[in-house]
């Protein structure tokens, strides 16, 4: 995946030149790999707990179930520290296998500590970092997955204009990384590249590039010998992408090295319209639900039935969980993906590694940033929980209570009832369930909104015979109201009364039907690029990207809709860098 990076403030320094060269030294003295050398952090390396790894790769992958991306660390550029996760220690991994996790992919770009020069010598004491990190994971009983990263669009890719350099690259940085490890047990993986790209190829051109660097990197890798000699590794498509031509290409290529140590590799992060909210992807819909279980199921049928094992090297959402900008993934439905992945994976064999670039595991505190959403995450290893079509159920102030209904989805589970705190609602009284619809009474909504106050008045859960609870907020809402407003096109803010209402998505268009913004293909524009709901200041911020994109002059007409159902519709115009909004 290419990089999210923190906030400049949370970024921090590395590792001072000294210590990484005496850890250099020591690998080369070869005690990097014994008990006697203590880590930076105060740690001292304990003896490594045996793994006994299943001769068939397809037993072995399934052992890796689940796993874990140390993203934005090894991976960033130029340094370790560069993009917010500072310097990893051996508790991050202990961390990780504390929380149940079997396996960590630790993705690495070498591209500034290489020579761009034959013949291509990585910095030692760059390479001994990495090795004190594969070491460290290893001494946590955890599986391996070693890489080259986001060199794969850095030089990899310019293989379409400078071929033969890249290729003695390429080699010299496998035959480097090979010999660094080539006594090291089997729990290390090797992946040849990530998410590879190749400069103005045509799709047939790609195919020969890929091919041509995959069993390179497979021949450098069985020629170093030692435990390289049948250690298992990866290999995958342009982009890391799992469409049904690239799944072909890759089983024809892994069935062509005539090597039973091979594992696929492809990355998923759901339909993308739901995976970054544009187009209208406000919901886990039938649609996105449909492009899981498809794309899951075309990777058992290409690969995992005929024997070859799929690691799903990167999953989750784009750019979600964001503790930086507003959520452009409503949290409920992102909570059916994450289960939906998990099941998943399951039924069709596939081992899953959660990306984590900063998102999930606060790097600093070790602790989980979102617990709940990580409890969710991690129950779907295992288990299959209750869901229902929202989170929320929506009163609204200006009128009578009235019955509200959500509708279940049980997911192979029972329902069992609906708490509040450690209280159970009455069924019949508080509620009632006629096959998969919970309908709750006027009478216990007008309970639990209290006061009806604007927002949350209260929250009940929805449990089930197995799996988590879902959480039901109650909320009292009104339709929002949106006030006229003039700026600039580089600061222009729409004044918001959200009065309890969640932003879903903004529809644009001009009186001729035509698409108004930068996202041209479709009126309904991307959450967090074109628009952003600033809920403290009570105002809908338009970007300068969508504003600069309106023809001038030309009003577009927004539609603002809201999770509640409610809409309200803006009219925009913009005369050379001024911008007017006024309430339709």
């Amino acid at each position: 995946m290419k990089d999210i990076r923190h906030p400049a403030q949370h970024r921090s320094r590395g590792p001072g030149r000294l210590a990484a060269l005496l850890l250099a030294l020591a690998v080369m003295l070869g005690l990097a790999g014994g008990t006697a050398l203590a880590a930076p952090d105060g740690h001292r390396k304990p003896s490594r707990p045996v793994v006994r790894v299943p001769d068939n790769p397809m037993d072995a992958v399934a052992q890796m179930q689940p796993s874990w991306n140390l993203g934005n660390t090894l991976d960033a550029f130029p340094n370790e520290s560069s993009w917010g996760n500072g310097q990893t220690t051996k508790a991050t991994f202990d961390t990780i296998a504390a929380q149940g996790f079997r396996s960590v992919r630790i993705p690495v770009t070498w591209t500034d500590h290489q020579s761009t020069t034959a013949p291509y010598t990585v910095d030692a004491a760059y390479m001994a970092r990495v090795k004190q990190l594969v070491d460290w994971a290893l001494a946590d009983g955890l599986y391996v997955v070693l890489n080259v990263h986001h060199d794969s669009w850095m030089w990899v890719e310019k293989i379409t204009s400078d071929h033969d350099n890249v290729m003695a690259r390429f080699n010299s940085t496998w035959s480097q990384i090979s010999t660094t490890f080539r006594d090291a047990p089997r729990t290390l993986i090797f992946e040849g590249i990530n998410e590879p790209s190749f400069a103005n190829a045509t799709d047939a051109q790609k195919v020969t590039y890929l091919h041509e660097l995959q069993t390179s990197f497979h021949s450098v890798v069985r020629a170093s010998g030692g435990a390289n000699a049948s250690r298992m590794l990866s290999l995958t498509t342009p982009g890391g992408s799992g469409d049904q031509v690239h799944l072909d290409n890759l089983y024809t290529t892994i069935a062509g090295l005539k090597d039973r140590q091979l594992i696929a590799q492809v990355h998923f992060y759901s339909w993308y319209p739901f995976s970054v909210n544009v187009a209208g992807g406000t919901l886990y819909d039938a649609v996105a639900q449909k492009h899981l279980e498809d794309s899951f199921a075309n990777m058992h049928r290409t690969l995992v039935a005929k024997g070859i094992p799929l690691y799903l090297g990167e999953y989750g959402l784009l750019d979600y969980p964001n503790h930086f900008n507003p959520s452009r993934v409503e949290r409920g439905e992102a909570l059916k993906y994450f289960e939906h992945v998990g099941y998943g994976a399951r039924k069709y064999g596939i081992t899953t590694a959660l990306w984590d670039p900063f998102a999930y595991l606060n790097r600093e505190t070790l602790q989980w940033r979102d617990p709940a959403l990580f409890a969710a995450i991690k129950s779907s290893w295992t288990t299959r929980s209750g869901t229902a079509s929202f989170d929320k159920v929506f009163v609204p102030k200006s009128s009578p209570v009235t019955a509200k209904s959500l509708t279940l989805n049980l997911n192979g589970t029972y329902f069992r009832g609906v708490w509040q705190g450690d209280t159970r609602l009455v069924a019949g009284r508080d509620y009632t369930v006629s096959g998969n619809q919970l309908t709750f009474s006027a009478k216990a909504l007008t309970r639990l909104v209290g006061n009806r106050a604007y927002g949350v008045n209260s929250t009940l859960q929805a449990r089930f015979t197995s799996g988590l609870p879902w959480n039901i907020d109650i909320v009292t809402n009104d339709v929002p109201v949106l006030s006229d407003a003039t700026g600039t096109t580089g600061s222009f803010t729409v004044p918001t009364q959200y009065r309890g209402n969640d932003l879903a998505t903004t529809h644009a268009t001009y009186a001729d039907g035509t698409n108004a913004g930068q996202t041209s293909w479709t009126p309904y524009q991307e959450f967090n690029k074109a628009f952003s709901p600033d809920y403290p200041n009570g105002t809908i911020i338009l970007t300068p990207e969508f504003l600069n994109a309106l023809r001038d002059g030309e009003p577009a007409t927004l539609v603002f809709h809201f999770y509640s159902g409610a809409t309200v519709t803006y009219h925009v115009t913009k005369s050379a860098s001024t911008v007017t909004g006024t309430v339709a």
